[in-house]
């Protein structure tokens, strides 16, 4: 019986020491768990995508305009009276089964998920709290619009307990690495005024399965 460890994950993956370990498989065995992989993130995302390098640019400011909604995909407040925190929506949404506070999910997920400086649909993105390091969000990609912008849903980000959904999140990072973003302020339709730093994006599946 093979141990299931993953082989490959795509370009842009930040590595830690013991994922560094997985990467010893033969063939066909590798061929099995990528394409269970492929599944698992079929099923979490609504547009599967592969985890992208994307496109280097200049930081956006935050007074430079969105695209152009269509459709349903205005930013809103779907349940306001949800009473829901951002850790059990991005669980359930996601599918990553990490516990806890938001502000240890980055670490939690090291050997368990893969974690990466790129979004793709499905994964969970990652932040670090405001002038305070003990805090923390999670908010679940629904959407990559370009290099420099996503939609998210997400719980409690107003701390009222609601649920918000296609909220845009713009990379203001230098080198367009996500680590530093701004995130669309429903309320007062603009974005917000501060600069958030994140971790990353933690992937829905499991670098870790049991093969016969």
């Amino acid at each position: 019986m093979a141990d299931g460890r993953i082989h490959r994950i795509p370009t842009g993956t930040v590595y830690t020491a013991s994922e560094m370990s997985i990467l010893r498989m033969n063939g066909p065995a590798q061929a099995l768990v990528l394409g269970l992989m492929l599944a698992v993130l079929t099923a979490c995302a609504t547009a599967p995508a592969p985890i992208s390098g994307g496109l280097r640019g200049r930081a956006p400011t935050a007074s430079e305009p969105l695209p152009r909604w269509s459709g349903g995909e205005e930013p809103r407040i779907v349940d306001a009276r949800a009473r829901l925190q951002c850790v059990p929506f991005a669980r359930r949404e996601s599918g990553v089964e990490i516990f806890g506070d938001a502000n240890t999910w980055w670490a939690q997920a090291a050997g368990r998920y893969p974690r990466s400086g790129r979004p793709a649909p499905g994964s969970v993105l990652v932040m670090r709290g405001y002038n305070n390091p003990g805090r923390g969000h999670v908010a679940v990609v629904t959407r990559v619009d370009s290099n420099r912008l996503i939609r998210v849903d997400h719980a409690n980000w107003l701390n009222n307990g609601e649920i918000s959904v296609d909220v845009p999140i713009l990379d203001v990072s230098p080198n367009n690495d996500w680590s530093e973003i701004r995130v669309w302020h429903i309320p007062g339709g603009h974005w917000g005024g501060r600069i958030y730093t994140a971790h990353g994006f933690i992937h829905p599946f499991s670098l870790t399965a049991s093969l016969s």
